[in-house]
């Protein structure tokens, strides 16, 4: 997907130093996984506690 976006020259710059990475592409398709994952962490974490356990641990922990 083709996309015009305006980004800080200075950001840009130190995230291309900061990442190693080569293009802007590169940083910026980097910065949205990054999100992704860090969004859905925080997803993971509101569902600590709601979630009922089946199984028995010492069972599964022996091994066959």
């Amino acid at each position: 997907m083709r996309t015009n976006i305006v980004i800080d020259d200075k950001l840009m710059s130190v995230a291309i130093k900061t990442s190693g990475l080569n293009t802007k592409k590169e940083v910026v398709e980097e910065a949205l996984k990054l999100l992704i994952k860090v969004k859905n962490q925080g997803n993971l974490k509101k569902l600590r506690g709601k979630l009922r356990w089946e199984g028995d641990l010492n069972e599964m922990r022996t091994y066959k």
